[in-house]
């Protein structure tokens, strides 16, 4: 029980990582809730666990808005929030990729956690007490040929995260990051543009351990950087990838 008496927030926290990292923060003992865009499915994943739902767009300020609402409506404050939301351009050349897919992939990867931080910092900075986890990827790390822009978004996400980590030290507000390598989740086709034997061949072959990062693997590594286990622990960028990146 490493969260317990705490309260956490995880975006796009429906299905994939995000719904493995809110199983595991129930688990532990947290009062949870997650936040997606897909409303039926949030509520219907929620109900699941037995912990809150709320629908919201992550990537505009009004639909952060409406998630902080709830959030303040629900618990006394946050402790924990997980900038989990992510997606991803198809594969695709680099000069291909459409701009209407690049202010997408932007905006759900970098803008969201801009705009969950304005709203739910002021508050962890007043308390002197707070945990902010962002979800980048090993594709800031080490990145794969016809995901650029995804790349570069995760990529921001790493920056960002460091940067927040040492402004907001002096207020005791911690701030990591983690690098799943691809993963058994809804975006799995995405990345691989299709999901095949041979295409999933392919991809396994650049994971020493031989197997896609799982929901159940993020929410492991989730719940013992948000704990106080990992007290001394901040800007870090943690690899969960089965040495994909060594």
């Amino acid at each position: 029980m490493r969260l317990e008496g705490r309260t956490a927030l995880v975006t796009g926290g429906a299905s994939g990582f995000g719904a493995g990292i809110a199983r595991k923060f129930r688990d532990e003992g947290a009062a949870v809730m997650i936040a997606d865009r897909d409303g039926p499915a949030a509520l219907a994943t929620a109900g699941a666990l037995g912990v809150a739902a709320v629908e919201a767009d992550v990537a505009r300020a009004e639909g952060v808005e409406a998630m902080a609402a709830a959030v303040e409506a629900a618990f006394p404050h946050l402790d924990i929030l997980v900038n989990n939301a992510g997606v991803t351009h198809l594969p695709a050349a680099l000069e291909d990729v459409s701009e209407a897919d690049f202010d997408r992939v932007l905006a759900i990867n970098a803008k969201a956690i801009y705009l969950a931080a304005r709203r739910f910092v002021p508050a962890m900075k007043a308390r002197k007490a707070g945990v902010i986890l962002n979800m980048a990827s090993t594709a800031a790390l080490s990145p794969r040929p016809r995901l650029a822009w995804y790349n570069a978004s995760k990529g921001w996400v790493v920056t960002a995260t460091r940067a927040m980590a040492v402004e907001l030290a002096p207020f005791q507000v911690r701030v990591n990051a983690l690098c799943p390598v691809a993963g058994e989740t809804p975006l799995l086709k995405s990345f691989m543009g299709e999901d095949t034997p041979e295409m999933r061949a392919r991809f396994l072959a650049t994971i020493p351990i031989g197997r896609f990062s799982t929901p159940a693997d993020l929410g492991n590594a989730a719940a013992f950087l948000c704990s106080d286990e990992a007290a001394m622990i901040t800007g870090v960028a943690l690899e969960v990838d089965g040495g994909r990146c060594i």
